[in-house]
């Protein structure tokens, strides 16, 4: 089946769910360090030590910094369109296996600049860190695995909640415009998370669950950011 550029990656909805819940990991147990101050100099610095001379690359990351520091103290619907707005136009859809020669590979928001490339899950977590280090608390966030019904598979976007029980908007790079999930017939959500649990679909923001299993690869995510430079805590 052909796909646009931005298309979720794969054909069914059985698409990489075990790896994608490996995310609750970090999620449930919270990360510290998201708002720290984050030195784009010396992040450059080590992405060129990393994978040589930076090219146009320089110029994406130089771009996120600015975005950072102009969107800090915005209002929240601002900053939501801004972030979605920035990494849906400076990156395409690609698979992984095309990008990074792997059926299942978390890039950092880094890696995803340095190749302009990414996957739906790219996508949602370039964001996230973001809108995070922008102020926007973890509880009004949830990294969201939904089925994009008119393409039968299996994807992932960020929704933002005014409100516990508020209709989420959500944040995707099948479209540039955010929309409310009640305008979004063409997504049926699955389970979303965010730091304060699992989420399964319902009504007023859907029942509420846990999982307490230590799943490794957001750790593995972690580590390269702090190898990039960034102040994270692992949590």
């Amino acid at each position: 089946m052909s796909r646009s550029p931005r298309s979720p990656e794969g054909s069914t909805l059985r698409l990489r769910l075990g790896g994608w819940l490996l995310l609750t990991t970090f999620l449930l147990a919270g990360w510290g360090g998201v708002q720290a101050n984050w030195d784009f100099a010396q992040i450059l610095q080590t992405a060129a030590k990393r994978y040589g001379p930076l090219g146009p690359a320089q110029g994406r990351i130089e771009a996120w910094s600015q975005l950072l520091q102009s969107e800090l103290n915005q209002p929240e619907r601002e900053q939501l369109n801004a972030v979605n707005r920035f990494f849906n136009q400076q990156l395409s859809f690609q698979d992984d296996t095309r990008i990074w020669l792997r059926t299942d590979y978390w890039a950092t928001p880094v890696e995803s600049l340095m190749k302009a490339e990414g996957d739906c899950e790219d996508y949602v977590l370039a964001k996230y860190f973001s809108l995070r280090h922008l102020g926007i608390p973890s509880e009004q966030l949830r990294i969201t695995y939904v089925k994009a019904l008119t393409r039968n598979q299996a994807h992932m976007v960020l929704t933002f909640y005014g409100s516990p029980t508020a209709d989420p908007l959500v944040l995707d790079n099948l479209i540039d415009e955010i929309r409310p999930a009640s305008q979004r017939k063409d997504l049926l959500p699955v389970y979303a998370f965010n730091a304060e649990g699992l989420y399964l679909p319902g009504a007023n923001g859907g029942k509420r669950s846990s999982d307490s299993k230590k799943l490794s690869r957001w750790q593995d995510v972690l580590k390269k950011m702090q190898v990039e430079g960034f102040a994270v805590d692992e949590g």
